[in-house]
């Protein structure tokens, strides 16, 4: 008999958990086209698309989002959530691209994802911002697992005034077939190449007693494992060097070496370096959250190596950043102030230490860029910010040739109508090129772009989205171009 009511809870349970994770679900189609004139499309019709967008001057697609947010179960302990979002292009790098594609497990406050998930930005406003240095949302997602806490975990005996969030993920590129077209076999391009990730923030500050919190924290991630082709070519070398092939760690070490730096590439030679391409960034934020507005001031420094890292420099490399929210004023809902700096990358000059010279000069960075892996990026996107300017701009070369810049940004929004939001941007960039290639004179770069999005109340789930960009200067060009967004939203099941 007790095997027999047993039986019955499971089945039950079961055709439960069944019926739940039909729930909630919804779904977003829409229809993009872009046109243009100059060397491509206008920068802002292209960057932050998390890779759904083209530099050809006439590209379009047609998107299809299916998905049951975590929130379907708001009141469940357990929450179940999964997603399928695919498209299909033309004057794409692909004509069809499985932009997500995953499931995810929620137990009170730790999330377990498995898959390509387009992931938030941790301080700054999406649709206004640059975006962050280490991961932001330029590229397409990275296919991983990460277990995550994704909301605060308040710190024991602290009495909530401390809290703790962070993640760990491995994962994996899925862009070597596109890197060996890209390059046509005759630079730096790989295959089956690793990813890993890591990030720890504290927040200080209780939002129901004070308005005022501090948040810090760091944010690593890493390229390993995988093979790599023309190791040594130099980025403008126009001769017949094929160059070596190198077949990088894939085994328990090199995953623990992704983990805590260490180990050694193949190509080191006598001197040791950690294994793989380890980037980062440290951020800081002090966010103001009042009756009438609210306001967070926030910093990010990247590094490469121990040298920026640490403080064996003078930091002199950061993004600041301010905005300003006043949900209250309908014409400017929303401003973002950002500045840019990457000039120094530990100073200009570089060597190892032996035993004649035995004090290391650890200088010229080089951000974004790998002898091995070639660049920080995937499908040709700048993985971090894009105003390095992403090897996708480049003729066959996958390097990061601007990642000296200095640069200003301004982004503002609001929605002066219920059915009316728009967005403006301006990004002033002026590029030294790089150490090893700096440039005869500053290339500068002028960057615009108008948008809108009308939402008829008649049309339940309907919105139409209008752009209108222009580059102006000699970074990129000069270019002029729009788009036109149609799209249809809503839920499938209740």
């Amino acid at each position: 008999m007790k095997n027999l009511i047993t039986t019955l809870l499971i089945a039950i349970s079961i055709d439960t958990f069944a019926q739940n994770l039909g729930k909630g679900i919804t779904y977003c189609t829409e229809l993009g086209t872009t046109l243009s004139t100059g060397n491509s499309a206008p920068f802002w019709l292209t960057a932050n698309k998390r890779g759904m967008a083209s530099i050809a001057n006439n590209s379009q697609y047609i998107r299809a989002r299916l998905g049951r947010s975590l929130d379907a179960d708001s009141l469940r302990t357990w929450r179940l959530g999964y997603g399928a979002d695919i498209a299909v292009c033309k004057h794409y790098d692909s004509r069809f691209f499985v932009q997500q594609l995953y499931g995810e497990v929620q137990y009170r406050k730790g999330t377990l994802t498995i898959g390509a998930k387009e992931m938030p930005l941790m301080f700054k406003n999406e649709e206004l911002s640059t975006g962050d240095m280490t991961y932001g949302i330029n590229a397409h997602p990275i296919p991983q697992v990460r277990l995550a806490l994704n909301d605060y975990w308040d710190l024991p005996l602290t009495n909530g005034w401390f809290g703790f969030k962070g993640h760990i993920a491995y994962g994996w590129f899925t862009d070597g077939k596109w890197q060996e077209e890209f390059t046509e076999g005759n630079s730096i391009h790989c295959k089956d190449v690793l990813f890993h990730s890591k990030s720890g923030y504290i927040r200080i500050g209780r939002e129901d007693i004070l308005p005022v919190t501090f948040t810090a924290g760091v944010e690593f991630c890493a390229q390993f494992g995988g093979e790599s082709w023309n190791i040594g070519r130099r980025a403008d070398d126009t001769s017949d060097f094929k160059g070596g092939h190198v077949v990088m760690g894939n085994g328990l070490k090199s995953y623990w070496h992704a983990f805590f730096p260490g180990g050694r590439d193949a190509t080191d030679g006598a001197y040791d370096n950690a294994e793989g391409n380890q980037v980062g960034s440290y951020q800081a934020c002090i966010d103001y959250k009042g009756k009438r507005w609210s306001g967070k001031l926030y910093a990010e420094h990247f590094f490469e190596d121990h040298s920026q890292m640490f403080f064996q420099y003078d930091w002199r490399d950061f993004m600041w950043g301010l905005e300003v929210n006043v949900p209250r004023n309908p014409a400017v809902t929303a401003i973002v102030l950002e500045h840019l700096g990457t000039e120094d990358q530990s100073g200009c000059v570089y060597h190892d230490h032996t035993d004649l010279l035995t004090t290391q000069l650890s200088g010229m960075d080089n951000y974004y860029n790998h002898s091995i892996y070639g660049a920080w990026h995937h499908w040709g996107q700048a993985i971090g910010n894009p105003a390095l300017v992403s090897p996708i701009y480049n003729k066959g070369v996958i390097s990061f040739r601007n990642n000296r810049i200095k640069a200003y940004h301004i982004g503002v929004s609001g929605d002066p109508m219920q059915c009316l939001h728009y967005r403006l941007m301006y990004t002033h960039v002026r590029s030294l090129g790089t150490y090893a290639q700096p440039t005869t004179d500053p290339l500068s770069a002028h960057f615009f772009i108008a948008e809108a999005t009308y939402s008829p109340s008649r049309l339940k789930g309907w919105s139409v989205t209008g752009a209108m960009a222009t580059n102006r200067g000699s970074l990129l060009g000069r270019s002029d171009g729009g788009m036109l967004t149609i799209r249809k939203k809503g839920v499938l099941t209740q």
